[in-house]
This record gives C-alpha cells, sequence and structure tokens, in this order.
C-alpha cells in the first residue's frame, strides 16, 4: 500500500497540473460532473487506445460501433433498466441529506453520519436514469433517456452490425462513450460520477461454449492490466455470490483495486445469457437469432461482457503511480505512470536562454515524430524536472554548452533520474524504446 498517496492530494495534483477541473468551476461546479484538461485528455486518449488493442484477440473480429446517448421508453423497458435500475434512497428529515443506504458508512440503525440526529425517512427505491422529452410535447410518447450504461445500443445494433459487416459467431461489438447516471450521491473524485465514459465489449457466442469463453475474456482483462502497469499486487477478483448476481447475469467476476478508500469495483466481466437479446427480441417483435447453417438451427447467442469506465480507471493509474520521494536532497512528487500511458512523452531543455534557440530545434524534430513532448526553458533544471516528473513524462534530454561542441545532449530517467549522455542523431530512438 502506497502510505504517500491520498484522495486529497490526487484531487489537488489533477487541479494544479490540468489534469481534470470541476465542471463549470466558476459557476460553483456540478457535484459528480467533471471536465478534463490538456493532460487529463490526452492521458485519456492513451487509456482508450490501449484498450481498443487490448479486446483485439484469436478468437474473432471485433467490430467498433459509436451509439446515440439517448434511447426511447421501450428500449429501457426492455432491458429492465425502468423496472430494475435503483438504488436504495434515505433522506435525515433533520439535516435534509440524501444517503445511498447500500452506502458502508449508512446504518440506519445510528445517528446520521453529517448531523448526528437519528431521524431517517423509509427506505425507498430511486431511478438512476436521467428522463428527457424528445419533441415539444411532453407526455409518455415522448419519453426518452439519456443511456445509463453504452451496452444497450450494441444489442439494439447488433442485427445491422453482424449483417453489414457479415459477422460470423463468436465475435464481439465494442464501444466507447457516455453515459450518464443520477446518482444520489457522488463521491470520492472521479470514482462515482453522474456523467462519465464507458469502455464496453459485448462478445457474442454459442451458449455451449460460453463459459469457456467467459474464463478466457477474465484473462484477457488481466493481461490487460499488467500490460499498463499496474501493480497487480493491489488488484484481487471478487465472484458475485448467487444472491447478489444482476437480474441479467449468469456469472459476475469485477477486478477490484485498493484504493485508499478500500477494495472497490474497477471493471466487471459478466456471463449475461442470452437475456438482452431476448428481450429486445420480445418487445421490438424484430428476429435476432443467429441461423446456423452447419446445424440447420436457430439461436440467440450468449454474451459475455466487459466494462470499466475510463475516468474510473483514469484515477487507479494516478493512485497507482503517485510517488513521493527523495532525490538530489529534496522531496519530489512523481507520477511513475507506465510510458504508454503518459500524457507527455518527453520535454526538452535549454540549460539556460542563450541555448533556447538551438533546443528548440531539436524540440521541433522530435514534435514531428512524438507529437506530445514539451519545451520547458523557465527555471532551473532542477525545478523543471520536478514539473516534469510530476506529471509523469518518462524522459527528460537537456542541451547544453556541450551539446554545441559535440552534438550530444544529456538524457534523464524520470523514475530513477539517471542520467546518460547520447548523440543527438540518436535522440529519436532513444524516446521511441523508452515509450514502447
Amino acid at each position: 500500500m502506497n502510505q504517500h498517496v491520498t484522495l486529497d492530494k490526487i484531487v489537488a495534483l489533477c487541479k494544479r497540473k490540468g489534469f481534470v477541473f470541476p465542471a463549470a468551476d466558476i459557476y460553483g461546479g456540478i457535484n459528480g460532473i467533471y471536465d478534463f484538461g490538456h493532460l487529463g485528455s490526452l492521458m485519456k486518449d492513451n487509456l482508450k487506445n490501449l484498450w481498443k488493442k487490448s479486446v483485439q484477440n484469436d478468437r474473432g473480429e471485433i467490430y467498433f460501433i459509436d451509439g446515440s446517448l439517448i434511447g426511447p421508453q421501450a428500449m429501457w423497458h426492455a432491458s429492465g433498466h425502468i423496472e430494475n435500475f435503483h438504488d436504495p434512497m434515505i433522506d435525515c428529515m433533520n439535516c435534509k441529506k440524501r444517503f445511498r443506504t447500500d452506502d458502508d458508512n449508512i446504518d440506519i440503525n445510528k445517528p446520521c453520519p453529517a448531523c448526528g440526529i437519528q431521524k431517517w425517512t423509509d427506505i425507498r427505491d430511486f431511478n438512476l436514469m436521467f428522463q428527457t422529452q424528445l419533441g415539444a410535447l411532453a407526455d409518455d410518447a415522448s419519453k426518452a433517456y439519456l443511456r445509463p450504461e453504452t451496452a444497450q445500443t450494441i444489442f439494439v445494433q447488433f442485427k445491422n452490425i453482424m449483417s453489414t459487416n457479415r459477422a460470423k459467431l463468436p465475435f464481439g461489438i465494442a464501444q466507447i462513450g457516455k453515459a450518464f447516471r443520477n446518482e444520489i450521491t457522488p463521491k470520492q473524485f472521479l470514482f462515482r460520477m453522474r456523467e462519465f465514459e464507458q469502455m464496453e465489449m459485448e462478445w457474442f457466442c454459442k451458449a455451449e461454449n460460453s463459459m469457456n469463453q467467459f474464463d478466457y475474456w477474465l484473462q484477457k482483462r488481466k493481461e490487460f492490466y499488467q500490460a499498463i502497469g499496474i501493480n497487480m499486487n493491489k488488484i484481487r477478483m471478487y465472484e458475485h455470490p448467487q444472491e447478489k448476481l444482476s437480474h441479467y447475469s449468469k456469472k459476475t467476476v469485477d477486478f477490484e483495486y485498493e484504493f485508499p478508500f478500500g477494495f472497490k469495483e474497477l471493471e466487471g466481466v459478466a456471463h449475461r445469457t442470452n437475456f438482452d437479446l431476448s428481450q429486445h427480441s420480445k418487445h421490438s417483435g424484430k428476429d435476432l437469432a443467429v441461423f446456423d447453417q452447419a446445424t440447420n438451427t436457430s439461436e440467440i447467442p450468449t454474451v459475455i461482457e466487459t466494462s470499466v469506465g475510463v475516468e474510473r480507471l483514469f484515477l487507479t493509474l494516478l493512485f497507482d503511480a503517485y510517488c513521493e520521494d527523495e532525490m538530489d536532497g529534496d522531496t519530489r512528487v512523481v507520477l511513475k505512470l507506465h510510458p504508454h500511458i503518459a500524457p507527455i512523452k518527453a520535454a526538452v531543455f535549454p540549460l539556460i536562454k542563450k541555448l533556447s534557440e538551438p533546443a528548440e530545434k531539436l524540440y521541433q524534430q522530435l514534435k514531428a515524430t512524438f507529437t506530445h513532448i514539451d519545451f520547458d526553458e523557465k527555471g532551473s533544471i532542477g525545478k523543471r524536472y520536478r514539473r516534469q516528473d510530476e506529471i509523469g513524462t518518462p524522459v527528460c534530454i537537456t542541451y547544453d554548452f556541450e551539446s554545441l561542441e559535440n552534438n550530444t545532449v544529456t538524457v534523464r530517467d524520470r523514475d530513477t533520474g539517471t542520467q546518460d549522455r547520447i548523440a543527438i542523431d540518436n535522440v529519436e530512438q532513444y524516446i521511441a524504446d523508452k515509450i514502447q
């Protein structure tokens, strides 16, 4: 367990360095909604690109879609969300604060943690979906909802994706996109939000070998976390007991990460049976079965789902990478992000401002290849190193007087502080090797 990292330190770092800002900050912000700044946006893009690569496999094709954010009421009836997508809610009648009763910190047999008075309302269900109206007339026919998950847009387009791509079982449909949940109590920064992105993949296969497929994707997701550099000693797998499974699930296993506030869900892998396609087929009247010419039979495919929130994984990576250590007699903050995740891949410094012109020429040459690199000429070299350490930049390159004489530069490793002298002609390959 990293004793230095806390939620407060991560929140402060994110705002100070421009990773994340409260949405509508100048108007007081919106609870559970955040905007991502330059560094945060770059890091999220890196994360999403790596996830796209991670779902590629040797068992079947993956097809990507970008589904709509709004779905008609009938779609959410079919999926079960209107009837089942609830959290248990309770209010304190004294201080008027609202809580989820499944929160570990809430015990209705004890006083309210906010005001210390035990005066609770009855427990009631609260539907988490955001409702809206389509068009000018507000009636039942115009009701629609912002999607609380991206999966349903995959299911309702299943037959279109299959036919237009001439897909054969097994295959997957993947999507990265926004989802919205009207959380009762958004909390812990990016962990529980009202507006967020999901990375979901629905794997369609035959029922007879679906458990084998489930185990395969469980292993694939574990490999993803290893590949992006997460400390696997902080990861555990939790299988939902039968009585706590979702209404659509035959088996669900969560990857949980040890946050400073305890082990919490990071990603879920679920055996969804053929529930979703069956429901949409029943409610829409459209046949979503797949015909198998070899057996001359039709079958509604079974689905294995992998689902992880972009922002929750983003937060996990920050917690995992955050480090405070001693270097050159000073305490520094460093994000030891995997180079694939780091938003800035390298930084170029002139030793002094007199050397800015040749240093910037090198910077422009490297930027043509690596795009996201930085140039910094302000402050001492030590301060510039610290600024880059704090945002996770893997490599810093210093152009000094010796560079003018022998066409070499100093390259410094983020994690160890080790410095080496290499030829300028070799810098591009050095960076490429570091960020592979």
